[in-house]
């Protein structure tokens, strides 16, 4: 049986072969994957790590696909959706007012204003991130001054080389530091349990609207972008090493440094990922070439030689 015929014959979802990614990343560039499922529940994804052992092929979890970079070639495994079985949000657990468990499909801004909403403080930065809960607690993502880290308890995981054994990673495991953790590639976030404060609601969303509106005035959000492409180096920042380097507005083809914020790259309907590839390289060298400061991508690159910015 082929790698699409089983997975159809194992998964509850759907499957869909020959699958361009481009369209399900927020820069809009890549190839196909061999093969892209939806799972619903634990049992599908323990069901997608032995077709894939089985067929040797490798896998990926795509979340809202806002800090990926695939290659023009695609991917030759299999892409992994978390579906709505994965969503869900539980306010109050535990009898604590400001607990709440949320599935890892939930996207992050529609996680801070229900929180928002019920009155809770401590996640109004996930308004600025565009991905979903578990790419945000697998990164330890952050924003405005705010982490993940800061309101984790614990994440559910899937370890998918180990038979499918759901795992809880309590925060010292985890081992959060500056958008890293611990969690080892196998592992699948399903869900966490975050701790935040009962705030005052009108002042949450002042706050917020203040972050969207940042977001809006400094970064460019209306053109496709992986958002932030390097992480900050320790006591500085990417975005002015880069303009300090000479780097804003440098161009390859369809991809582009940004002229509102140089450490996001844009591009254009005739984009391809090599064009993105070849601007993060060239910022990349450039930098260290000025600065003498390594830079290092925040954007997961798959489908690329292993060599490929690393």
């Amino acid at each position: 049986m082929g790698l699409v015929a089983d997975l159809r014959a194992r998964v509850s979802g759907r499957v869909l072969a020959d699958e361009p990614l481009g369209e399900r990343t927020t820069l809009r560039v890549g190839g196909p994957a061999a093969a892209l499922t939806t799972v619903e529940d634990v049992s599908d994804l323990i069901a997608v790590a032995e077709v894939c052992a089985a067929h040797s092929v490798p896998w990926l979890v795509l979340g809202r696909g806002s800090n990926l970079l695939v290659a023009d070639a695609g991917w030759p495994g299999v892409v992994v959706e978390l579906g709505r079985g994965f969503r869900g949000v539980e306010v109050g657990v535990d009898g604590e007012p400001g607990g709440v468990v949320a599935g890892a499909a939930e996207p992050m801004p529609v996680l801070a204003r229900r929180v928002e909403r019920e009155g809770l403080g401590g996640l109004a930065f996930g308004v600025a991130i565009p991905g979903s809960l578990g790419g945000a607690v697998r990164m330890n993502a952050g924003a405005h001054g705010g982490e993940m880290a800061d309101v984790l308890r614990w994440a559910e995981v899937v370890r998918l080389a180990r038979g499918g054994s759901v795992e809880r990673w309590d925060l010292e495991r985890l081992g959060p530091s500056y958008r890293h953790t611990e969690l080892p590639a196998d592992a699948v976030v399903v869900r966490a349990r975050l701790d935040l404060v009962p705030t005052d609601p009108e002042q949450l969303a002042a706050d917020m609207a203040e972050m969207k509106r940042w977001r809006r005035e400094t970064q460019p959000i209306n053109e496709p972008s992986c958002g932030s492409v390097f992480r900050n180096p320790p006591g500085d920042a990417a975005g002015r090493l880069i303009e300090a380097a000479g780097c804003k507005g440098y161009r390859v083809g369809g991809a582009a440094v940004s002229a509102k914020h140089a450490n996001f790259i844009t591009v254009s309907p005739a984009a391809t990922a090599a064009d993105v590839l070849a601007v993060i390289t060239h910022v990349r060298d450039r930098v260290e070439h000025v600065h003498g400061v390594a830079l290092r991508p925040e954007v997961v690159m798959v489908g690329f030689e292993e060599t490929a910015c690393q």
